[in-house]
């Protein structure tokens, strides 16, 4: 007689038997003893509702009659969740998502005082392999289960993405010499001081500002607030401070400033791909003055960039990354109102105890504003007929074969000075320039006439442009006597030809317009389409050769240009304009090189923003090998248009202006966050051409901790007051609720992204205490 076949019927369910939990309790069931209770049954695929009842009343049975077993579970877990990471929170919020798993299943597990084989009961069970190790569940280690490891290893690679991303944007900006250390400005004595007592010998010598700041007009109580507080003056000119505002702004003289003779070291020349490239001077060649194939300083190439600009694309388009990224912003959000909701109160009154300190005496820059819209329409207006009224025969353009004065211009467009008003001006974005940029540039032509803005808004025309200078100078002597409230100037260069920097530059020098209030960037429009239409250019090359030549020169031999020499110790960094909204049509598998790049198609943002990084990175090597002023990248970057640019500027600028889409991609945001990039937003502005007011990210990167300022962006066009910096405080903070600290932190991070001198910020906002700080992000 056969032996009876030991296998059970998996279809089969014994009554009447006991189950042993893994408390070691027994408890009557309807299934066999080995068989654990769960809704799923191997009979019927679909979930048992009515099982999971009764599994929660046998749950709350349960606890209700032991309550010193609840208690020692919940110690437990107390114990174990110490020793949570991110992977073991995520991998029990997947449990309690699980509608099917029962409180038992969600507490430690005990050791079992009997045990039974799983193997002779369960048809899905599989043995474990020899060669996995079983997890080790004890009152130190979290729980860890399968699901677990395979997280652990998407974490490890999520985070690998991450970090190999920050060391993406280190290197881009370490090479092009945009870190706060590689800038010879950054070098006061303070700095030096430290590097002397660190053993340490300085890398440049102590930068001198001139013309020189003012001095404080308070007396400090002690030695060392003394010695603090005219630490941040060049020891050279401390003779020369002036108080303010009792004494007039210090005369700017041109013959006082030095100028460095020829660099004998090297020679630049422009490559096959576009980029100017600094070289070594071989001496022993023939013919003199050639130079070595191997460029001096290492710039990547542009096959490296696009490379590099696909992998931060792909990292930042991974589920689990954005997953990950958006839940440590909420987490940062949660954690900011958590600290506002405990210290409220006691940061009001930790304020109050703070002596000549509130908003209105602390430093603000205005971190995006451009030059031909910074002032007011009154003031514009007020200007236009005091010149009419004044100075109408002075010849102001030339216009049909013939030179016209004021008064013959005003008298072909039918107006006087009587009929101007603010609403004939017409520069003031209305609701017709929402979401039509196109609009919005026409709104820089007074009463919707070009010829008038060529004459006042100019600094390339029949007269020099001399009214804009005025112009210029009254703002200024705005800023100096609010003392508090500083700005930083887009003056534009448009690359269509080689002079435009010695224009500029003789403008600025002639006219005098130095301020300690003021700073300069110079903003480059993506006009390359409308030049190559009319004829202007041939190639997207002539444009880059026609914006960096002359700074190359410059650099290597200041006497050739020297007016350009001394502006460019008042330029911080360079901007890249035009409206983002535009679409990028991609008629090339691979982009050609500039000097193949013949076509009227403009060339996308990505392409732009490469060629401002490469040649300036280049230039930036040179300049501080000679111990002149480096340059930063901060262009406009994702106001509208396609997201992707936010990712060419993460890669290669400084800070940006705007930023507004960072909202829709969270794992850049989350970078962005990490590096503390500089965000100057303008929500007016946004409010009037892309986003409503209530709508803009702006609170919420605040309170994300993102490192947010405030800026005007164009006065004429978006604000009323004689004060637009404050207007634009003032609005944001009766719209968003900001705290006066929140507005003075605003105020403390304008400062860091501003590009003035480290010794003035150092003096502004005891900025820097460390070299961590120093180092720069």
């Amino acid at each position: 007689m056969a032996a009876p076949d030991s296998t059970p019927n998996p279809l089969s369910t014994p009554t009447g038997s006991t189950h042993q939990d893994a408390r070691g309790q027994k408890h009557a069931t309807g299934h066999s003893p080995e068989t654990p209770r769960t809704p799923f049954s191997a009979k019927n695929t679909f979930y048992d509702y009515q099982e999971e009842r009764k599994l929660q009343q046998e749950d709350g049975k349960y606890w209700a009659h032991h309550p010193s077993d609840m208690a020692t579970a919940t110690s437990t877990a107390t114990t174990t969740s110490n020793n949570l990471t991110f992977k073991n929170v995520d991998s029990i919020e997947q449990k309690l998502l699980n509608p099917s798993t029962s409180s038992h299943a969600l507490a430690p597990e005990w050791p079992q005082q009997a045990s039974h084989s799983s193997s002779q009961t369960d048809p899905f069970y599989e043995p474990p392999q020899a060669d996995q190790p079983k997890p080790i569940l004890n009152e130190n280690s979290p729980l860890i289960n399968d699901e677990d490891t395979h997280l652990s290893e998407e974490l490890r690679s999520l985070y690998e993405s991450f970090q190999a991303c920050l060391d993406l944007r280190d290197k881009y900006i370490g090479l092009s010499k945009q870190r706060l250390v590689d800038n010879p400005q950054s070098f006061d004595s303070k700095v030096i001081h430290q590097s002397i007592a660190k053993g340490t010998a300085p890398a440049h010598p102590e930068w001198n500002i001139y013309p020189p700041p003012p001095k404080p007009h308070w007396r400090a109580n002690s030695d060392y607030q003394a010695e603090e507080a005219w630490d941040f003056h060049p020891r050279d000119s401390r003779d020369q401070l002036q108080d303010h505002p009792a004494s007039p702004r210090l005369e700017f003289d041109f013959d006082a400033c030095t100028l460095p003779g020829q660099d004998g070291r090297f020679r630049f020349a422009i490559d096959s791909h576009g980029v100017y490239q600094i070289y070594h001077v071989n001496s022993t060649a023939t013919p003199p003055n050639t130079c070595n194939n191997q460029p001096v300083f290492k710039i990547p190439t542009i096959r490296e960039y696009f490379l590099d600009l696909e992998f931060v694309f792909e990292a930042i388009s991974n589920g689990p990354a954005k997953s990950f990224a958006w839940r440590r912003l909420k987490y940062l959000e949660s954690k900011f109102s958590m600290y506002v909701l405990l210290n409220e109160y006691q940061e009001l009154a930790d304020m109050k105890r703070v002596s000549h300190r509130d908003f209105y005496n602390v430093r603000k820059v205005d971190t995006h504003v451009h030059h031909s819209a910074s002032m007011n329409q009154k003031h514009l207006l007020r200007f236009i007929k005091s010149k009419m009224k004044k100075s109408p025969d002075d010849v102001v353009i030339y216009r049909d074969e013939k030179y016209l004065t004021l008064r013959q211009v005003f008298e072909s467009l039918n107006l006087t000075a009587y009929d101007l008003s603010i609403d004939t001006l017409d520069m003031h974005a209305h609701n017709d320039s929402f979401h039509r940029f196109d609009k919005f540039n026409l709104k820089y032509n007074p009463i919707g006439e070009s010829r008038l803005r060529e004459i006042f808004l100019k600094t390339d025309n029949l007269i020099e442009g001399r009214y804009l200078a005025e112009l210029t100078q009254e703002i200024m002597t705005d800023l100096e006597l609010s003392k508090y409230q500083h700005a930083e100037y887009r003056l534009s260069i448009y690359g269509r030809s080689t002079d435009e920097w010695d224009k500029l530059a003789k403008w600025v020098i002639n006219n005098k317009l130095f301020s300690n209030n003021v700073r300069w960037l110079i903003q480059i429009p993506r006009l390359y389409d409308v030049y190559k239409r009319s004829g202007l250019i041939e190639s997207f090359e002539d444009l880059v050769t026609n914006v960096f030549q002359p700074l190359f020169e410059v650099t290597k031999d200041p006497q050739s240009h020297p007016e350009l020499h001394v502006f460019l110790q008042r330029v911080i960094g360079f901007d890249c304009v035009d409206d983002e909204s535009k679409p990028e049509k991609r008629i090339y598998r691979k982009y050609p090189l500039p000097k193949d790049w013949s076509t009227s198609q403009n060339p996308p943002y990505a392409y732009w923003l490469y060629y401002l990084y490469a040649n300036m990175a280049s230039l930036n090597n040179w300049r501080q090998s000679r111990h002149f002023n480096t340059f930063v990248l901060r262009p406009h970057a994702g106001e509208a248009g396609d997201p992707d640019h936010l990712t060419a500027a993460y890669l290669t600028s400084h800070s940006i202006s705007h930023g507004i889409l960072l909202r829709k991609v969270p794992a850049l945001q989350y970078l962005f966050y990490l590096k503390q990039i500089g965000l100057a937003m303008s929500p007016l502005s946004n409010n009037a051409l892309f986003l409503t007011y209530e709508r803009n990210p702006l609170p919420l990167f605040f309170r994300t901790g993102l490192n947010v300022s405030l800026s005007t962006d164009d006065p004429l066009q978006f604000h009323f007051t004689k004060e637009p910096l404050l207007e634009e405080y003032s609005v944001a903070a009766q719209i968003y609720k900001f705290s006066p600290a929140d507005m003075c932190e605003l105020a403390r991070n304008s400062v860091i992204q501003s590009g003035f001198e480290m010794a003035i910020k150092r003096h502004w906002s005891a900025l820097f205490p460390s070299q961590s700080i120093f180092v720069g992000r």
